[in-house]
């Protein structure tokens, strides 16, 4: 049946009344983890039978099923990682976008600032990069977490005692105006530019590559001891040209000798196709910059064990193919293209998973939630007991459990939003230490999956655990968020009384000045008021006998002139006759 004109138009006004407000945040439903894993299970069964048994036969036999599932658009390209379904890992790339982690810059010094200890360098880009004094310095700073086995440099400069830099000699070696190359290590955040270091590290495969510096050796991370015993002989035979350095990777791990050759090939490929750049560019450019999402996806992905990686886009599965071929071959068949009508990331629940990664409040399993607030400063974690079903009658150990998944999902949450810097969880009070320390082993075994590097202490008397995350760029949030132009990010504006408040007094205090330096004090005053239609409201109605005594007190006739436009926190009031602005 037609509508009827008046109901057609009655549709069109309530939708153009709706359009004026801010959209009605949904509430997403939330996936239970098991339904996610059963379909996991389900997917994991159609695996070819090749790859079923050689997964059998290998390491990964009682690890999780996971798949790299990727949806390419003209605009931007998502990468999400799901562990037994549950959505684990979300990166995202737009078009256009410059990535700057990673990227080697030849820079020159603009400034010096001893207080920092820091240079700040020009690179060509819009803000100038962070240099610390002791990231000058190449090789300055040793890592923990790598065992050196041999040292490339020649025997002359081994045996020269090499001492470490004094802070204030670093402005009469490096002064202002001097040519640098450096390589960003955490890209620009809010209104801070890049930083950056000296010690450039091209990461390869199973290699990373460090140009400056002639140490090689071996990731700690590798526990094995035959096996790090079998890579120390394969560093030891790699032909290293003098003065460079060389690590193995955790990748390396059981791979051999003819990969990490390959790899070693690519990398000085790479260094000296950089030198060129560097020789023939003048002024501060990029020389390097890292691959595109896809291909680090394939770097990843073959260094990781993943079972299945899928792609809607048939020009980036032939390209991921291709790249594969030239590696490994035999990994080319975990690669398939998504051909299905249903848009890749709904038909994996990823959609609704990233809509859940974005909400201030996040639910738990067992019916508890955390909320996430994000500020300048740090990020805020507070953990609610909500509808939590305890599985003890008597509830004894209620609490611990909400903790112990509090715990899991805070840091799966912070990888998945990328949050860095201090972060503060404030988790439901436990008497016992047991307790306490059962949560603390949870929350360090969780994060310790993560690849940014962190520091987490011990929960305080006062129920608040601390924590520190690396982070190399802006949140995800910060990506896909923008602050509200009208509010400027507090997230409140003043109500029509508070406004009508300042109005007055804003009023009387113009007055009084204006009858102060007039000359005729009989003189009677016209004003006008510009201001916002809410605010004009309080004024007519709630406030207007005020206006009336403020009228009749100062001898002054007062007009209103009110427009949507204006911002609800913004008035002027002007000289009725002459137009101009009385501050």
């Amino acid at each position: 049946m037609n509508p009827s004109p008046n109901t057609k138009e009655s549709v069109d006004a309530n939708l153009h009344e709706d359009l004026q407000h801010p959209p009605k945040e949904e509430v997403i439903e939330h996936i239970p983890a098991e339904k996610l894993k059963n379909e996991s299970r389900q997917r994991a069964k159609k695996q070819p039978i090749l790859q079923k048994i050689a997964r059998a036969l290998s390491s990964q036999k009682h690890e999780p099923y996971r798949e790299l599932i990727i949806n390419a658009e003209p605009l931007e390209t998502r990468v999400a990682l799901l562990v037994d379904g549950v959505l684990d890992k979300f990166e995202v790339e737009r078009s256009g976008e410059q990535r700057m982690v990673g990227a080697i810059f030849k820079g020159k010094i603009q400034n010096l600032e001893n207080g920092l200890k820091a240079a700040f360098v020009d690179i060509g880009q819009p803000k100038n990069a962070f240099l610390h004094y002791w990231d000058i310095i190449p090789g300055a700073q040793e890592d923990s977490t790598i065992e050196i086995v041999r040292d490339t440099r020649s025997e002359a400069s081994k045996t020269t005692k090499v001492e470490k830099p004094n802070l204030k000699d670093i402005p009469k070696l490096f002064p202002i105006g001097t040519e640098i190359i450096l390589q960003i290590t955490k890209g620009q955040i809010g209104s801070k530019g890049p930083r950056t270091t000296t010690n450039l590290a091209l990461p390869g495969r199973f290699l990373v590559l460090m140009p400056f510096s002639g140490q090689c050796g071996v990731s700690r991370k590798i526990e094995q001891r035959e096996e790090r015993d079998r890579l120390k002989g394969i560093l030891r035979g790699l032909q290293i040209p003098e003065g460079m350095g060389v690590i193995i990777r955790t990748a390396g791990e059981g791979k051999k000798h003819r990969f990490f050759v390959r790899d070693l090939h690519m990398l000085l490929k790479k260094w000296e196709d950089i030198q060129h750049r560097l020789q023939n560019e003048k002024g501060p450019t990029l020389l390097y910059q890292e691959p595109d999402i896809i291909e680090r996806t394939v770097r990843d992905f073959l260094t990781e064990s993943i079972d299945r990686v899928l792609v809607d886009s048939d020009q980036r599965h032939r390209a991921m193919i291709e790249s594969v071929n030239e590696i490994s071959p035999r990994s080319r068949r975990k690669i398939a293209q998504f051909t299905d009508d249903i848009p890749i990331f709904e038909r994996f629940n990823i959609e609704r998973q990233i809509e859940q990664t974005f909400q201030r409040r996040v639910p738990l399993p067992g019916g508890g939630e955390i909320v996430i607030e994000e500020t300048e400063a740090l990020v805020a974690i507070d953990v609610n007991t909500g509808g939590h079903r305890g599985k003890d009658k008597d509830g004894k150990n209620y609490i611990v459990n909400v903790n112990l998944e509090a715990a899991s999902e805070i840091a799966r949450q912070v990888r998945l939003r990328n949050i860095g810097g201090l972060i503060i969880m404030d988790f439901i009070d436990m008497k016992s230490k047991k307790d306490r320390n059962a949560v603390l082993s949870r929350m360090r075994r969780e994060m310790a999956q993560d690849k940014a590097k962190n520091h987490i202490l011990p929960i305080s008397p006062l129920g608040i655990m601390q924590m520190t995350r690396q982070r190399h760029s802006e949140s995800h949030s910060s990506g896909i968020y923008e602050g509200c132009p009208y509010c400027t990010g507090k997230g409140i504006v003043k109500s029509p009384r508070s406004m009508s408040v300042e109005i007055q007094r804003r009023l009387v205090s113009i007055i009084r000045h204006a009858r102060a330096n007039d000359t005729n004090v009989g003189r009677e005053l016209n004003m006008r008021v510009l201001i916002h239609p809410t605010n004009l409201e309080r004024l007519r109605r709630e406030d207007a006998q005020h206006l009336i005594d403020i009228e009749q007190a100062y001898n002054v006739q007062l007009s209103f002139r009110a427009d949507p436009a204006y911002h609800v926190e913004n008035f002027r009031i002007l000289d009725a006759e002459t137009g101009k602005e009385l501050r």
